[in-house]
């Protein structure tokens, strides 16, 4: 519910703000929250418009994607069942993942103060673009969860009905996808491509498969919902860094305040991987 909330008065803020550009300084942070704005607005858009620009190559992600979101919907009340109910593991796993996820939640802000208190840039934008990449999973999953409108394990039936009852008692359920899912996979993808080295992208991503498992051994979702979310968090994740990150970027411009006045700094990343 805070997640809920959080997202849908960010985007309420943002729809004054929208696509305004600050030309001098075009960096996000504490003292200039504008480019914030624009940034999580700007990506929102593109990752809803992103199908539009698909070609043939997405077919490596896209197809596989499909298949296992599919046979996960014929056999997810099945697995469920064979799940069984167990209320001591179901408490583990959802305070498990729970605290994992406000955690990846809270440490973009932890990161930025850290970053500006020890003058670490490179943490600091790292921080920002992590919780940029959250808060876009979030405004997104937040209008997922109304239009599927799906049951979760422990209401109705147990199978997890769309729209079970048409728009007479809408919202049923906010099952798929799984916000906790979409949370740290985004967060994870970031930090993964920010923080490029395998000891990293093993940490990041176990972390996230785990939540993502113990969203099901919760009986807080099904199977399906976990794919869905976990896949959405993953690319909305690869979407922020690879627009927005210096690091996935051989040139960038940042703007500098110089003695003689403001002016364009241009950056060349030769040691990007």
């Amino acid at each position: 519910m805070f997640f809920r909330h959080s997202a849908l008065l960010l985007a309420l803020c943002c729809a004054s703000a929208a696509f305004a550009q600050d030309a001098q300084n075009d960096d996000c942070s504490l003292h200039n929250l504008k480019p914030c704005v624009t940034h999580v607005v700007q990506d929102e858009v593109g990752i809803v418009t992103s199908p539009l620009r698909m070609n043939s190559n997405d077919l490596l992600w896209v197809a596989p994607f499909g298949m296992a979101t599919g046979l996960s919907l014929d056999y997810d009340a099945h697995m469920m069942r064979d799940l069984g109910v167990h209320p001591d593991r179901e408490k583990k796993f959802k305070r498990f993942s729970d605290y994992t996820t406000y955690g990846a939640s809270a440490a973009p802000a932890i990161g930025y103060l850290v970053g500006v208190g020890t003058h670490n840039d490179y943490l600091r934008e790292s921080s920002v673009l992590a919780g940029e990449a959250t808060m876009d999973a979030l405004i997104l999953n937040t209008g997922l969860k109304y239009a599927i409108n799906r049951e979760r394990p422990n209401q109705g039936d147990g199978t997890g009905r769309f729209w079970p009852h048409g728009t007479r008692t809408w919202p049923d359920g906010q099952s798929m996808p799984s916000n906790h899912c979409i949370i740290v996979w985004s967060f994870a993808r970031v930090i993964a491509g920010q923080y490029n080295t395998p000891a990293t992208k093993i940490t990041v991503y176990s972390l996230a498969t785990v939540v993502s498992a113990s969203r099901v051994l919760a009986r807080e979702h099904f199977p399906s919902d976990v794919i869905v979310g976990s896949t959405f968090g993953y690319l909305i994740g690869d979407y922020v860094f690879r627009h927005r990150s210096r690091e996935a970027s051989l040139f960038s411009l940042s703007a500098v305040s110089t003695p003689a006045g403001h002016g364009v700094q241009l950056n060349i990343n030769l040691g990007r991987r």
